[in-house]
């Protein structure tokens, strides 16, 4: 490895939707992640940019989305995260399976994976989800958001993402460029396409495996597809050696950019996923109360001044009431 920190794991995956509104609803409501943020892509600020975690955004929890509902709807294939998976508590997949009776929500069988369970599901656009149930340790980082869902089942954050690559090896490098280390390799009867899944682990709690599937099953961006992931480089610092180790594997990261709760890294690895190296602070809670995250439509930075237009052109969406934490049960 390079001369550079490891990456503790995922910071956030960030994914394209279609209509706003039913997305809300999905990952609040059904699914019990809390809003906590609602702004706008600062990338394209005609649509907005929504942000799931658990009860305090912890690093490693939050699921975005950008509701681009001109897009068409997608197909995962290779070069893409082509699974995003969330640790439940042991114990509570009997109660998600219900759950998702009880909504409609389009869910398989469970399989076996590394000595785990998983469910697979889908989102309303049809994102391959997954939950993983994994023992939660009382010393756990993250805070559970219990307005829907019970603290005995909520989503504790991620649990990994699983790469369909049409070429693994350079991506495998680069993996451990960053610090993760091959911890294992599985032939699954499942739905994946390739001939195995090999496993990466970060040592972080939270968020720290990515697998990788060799695929050449071809897809296209779009609704129900995930835009990028984002690795924790806690301190600039940490990203700056970080970057550095990147380019050493012939890839070309981006200079920062300021996200305004986080500062940002981009790079497409060899196989064309795109890549992000995302600080831990200044966090969600640095320009709204914690107790208020997702409250208000927040235009960071040099947007503020533009709130009026921008507005303007944005859909209406409400926001679930018993998702806000000063909420009747």
């Amino acid at each position: 490895m390079a001369d550079s920190t490891p990456t503790p794991g995922i910071h956030h995956v960030t994914c394209v939707a279609g209509d706003p509104q039913q997305n809300l609803d999905f990952w609040v409501e059904t699914l019990g992640l809390r809003l906590v943020k609602r702004s706008i892509n600062q990338d394209d600020p005609s649509t907005y940019h929504f942000f799931f975690a658990d009860a305090e955004g912890t690093p490693g929890t939050s699921m975005t989305f950008f509701p681009w509902e001109e897009l068409p709807q997608g197909t995962v294939g290779s070069g893409q995260v082509a699974r995003t998976a969330f640790r439940v508590p042991e114990g509570s997949l009997d109660y998600w399976e219900e759950r998702f009776e009880a909504s409609g929500v389009d869910y398989d069988d469970r399989v076996d994976r590394f000595g785990e369970t998983i469910l697979p599901f889908r989102d309303p656009d049809g994102l391959p989800l997954e939950l993983v149930a994994t023992e939660i340790g009382d010393d756990d980082p993250t805070v559970p958001w219990t307005a829907f869902v019970p603290e005995s089942a909520a989503i504790r954050g991620f649990h990994s993402v699983t790469l369909w690559l049409a070429d693994p090896d350079p991506t495998q490098e680069l993996l451990e460029t960053m610090g993760l280390e091959r911890v294992g390799t599985e032939q699954i009867e499942d739905d994946t396409p390739g001939d195995g899944r090999t496993r990466f682990a970060a040592d972080g709690p939270v968020g720290a495996y990515v697998d990788v599937v060799p695929t050449i099953q071809g897809g296209r961006n779009g609704h129900g597809t995930v835009h990028h992931v984002a690795f924790q480089t806690p301190t600039d610092a940490d990203q700056d050696a970080m970057r550095k180790a990147v380019r050493s594997r012939g890839l070309n990261p981006t200079s920062q950019v300021d996200r305004h709760w986080f500062r940002s890294v981009y790079f497409r690895e060899h196989a064309g996923v795109l890549f992000e190296l995302a600080t831990n602070g200044p966090g969600y809670d640095s320009d709204e109360p914690l107790a208020e995250l997702g409250d208000r439509l927040v235009f960071p930075g040099r947007f503020g001044e533009r709130r009026e237009e921008i507005e303007a052109n944005l859909p209406e969406v409400t926001i679930p009431r018993s998702g806000r934490a000063d909420a009747d049960d």
